[in-house]
């Protein structure tokens, strides 16, 4: 019996441990692109998905943004009807601020996210591969951004809807993902945008990453995934450590929550810092930037009379002891 190719086996092996976590007769949607790395994604999960007793469907995402976009989309929904997979094919029309790769990143979301919950699916698989963590990371250190967006993309993401969002090929090379199709005999799509110089995630992959890889030695898309995975552990536990604080030092106040200065300021500026934004977020939905957060920490390390700070959605004064945020208009 001739031996599985090492990059099917791989991609497989990856697929089944993150299956695995499911229970059995659980529903999980495939992200299907048509790409290498979603067409892996799906075959590999198609073969795995009812070993281990789960149904397995995917979701095609049309956005309109090429004139062959329909096209692509349906021969996608066809491959994964061929591999056993339940296809969904859904057209969206792009719309919204930050330019059309983040606006049919939003759309795609938005689709897969309602699914997923019209279905009551267990986990929606995303094909990101480690090419795309090491990527996201070095955009997110060439724009300042900090640990947060240096954590890269999480294998494993819960959201505020109960969507659980898996990336079971987070470990795995761009390269093993094209291998894996042409071992199987598929076809994938090359999205024109992948190549289009004017998105700063490819002139990442084209340019930047090969010069660093070239004049440092190979391994620098693992070593920046590693880096990724280690500040995300530090990160979980730095979490912690703010949720057991908050309980002590936040109040709930009139039409918005106060916290205390001298609990505030007994903590190192990075904890500080960290409640600060996480107070904001949680009660707000804001993401304050690092400029933001400093100005509120003024207030407690640096207090001289100075009046309310406006920030997105809210406002903050320092009233007595505590630092008081209210939502704005009120």
């Amino acid at each position: 019996m001739p031996s599985l190719p090492p990059a099917i086996a791989e991609i497989r092996l990856a697929v089944r441990t993150a299956l695995a976590e499911l229970p059995e007769g659980s529903t999980v949607i495939v992200a299907l692109s048509g790409g290498a790395d979603s067409l892996a994604l799906a075959a590999a999960t198609a073969f795995e998905a009812p070993k281990l007793g789960v149904r397995a469907a995917s979701l095609t995402v049309d956005h309109g943004l090429q004139d062959d976009s329909a096209e692509v989309a349906s021969g996608a929904a066809r491959t994964a009807a061929e591999l056993g997979l339940d296809p969904l094919l859904v057209r969206v029309d792009v719309a919204g601020e930050g330019g059309p790769e983040a606006a049919a990143r939003d759309a795609r979301y938005g689709v897969l996210r309602d699914a997923a919950i019209d279905v009551g699916a267990a986990a929606v698989l995303l094909g990101h591969t480690l090419d795309d963590q090491a990527e996201t990371v070095l955009l997110g250190l060439a724009r300042g951004s900090g640990a947060a967006s240096l954590q890269g993309m999480a294998p494993v993401r819960e959201d505020d809807d109960g969507v659980r969002w898996v990336r079971p090929l987070l470990g795995v090379r761009r390269e093993t993902t094209r291998a894996f199709c042409a071992a199987s005999a598929l076809d994938p799509w090359d999205d024109p945008h992948n190549i289009d110089g004017r998105y700063a995630r490819v002139r990442v992959r084209e340019r930047v990453l090969p010069v660093i890889e070239a004049e440092l030695g190979p391994g620098i898309a693992e070593a920046l995934a590693r880096t990724a995975e280690q500040l995300r552990e530090d990160a979980e536990a730095f979490d912690e450590m703010i949720h057991e604080t908050i309980e002590d030092i936040v109040e709930h106040a009139e039409a918005g929550i106060s916290v205390s200065v001298a609990a505030l300021a007994a903590n190192p500026a990075a904890l500080r810092n960290r409640i600060i934004r996480l107070v904001v977020d949680s009660e707000f939905g804001v993401s304050l930037t690092r400029v933001q957060t400093i100005e509120v920490a003024r207030l407690v390390t640096d207090w001289s009379g100075q009046g309310p700070i406006d920030l997105p959605e809210c406002s903050v004064v320092r009233q007595g002891g505590r630092i008081v945020f209210t939502a704005s208009g009120r």
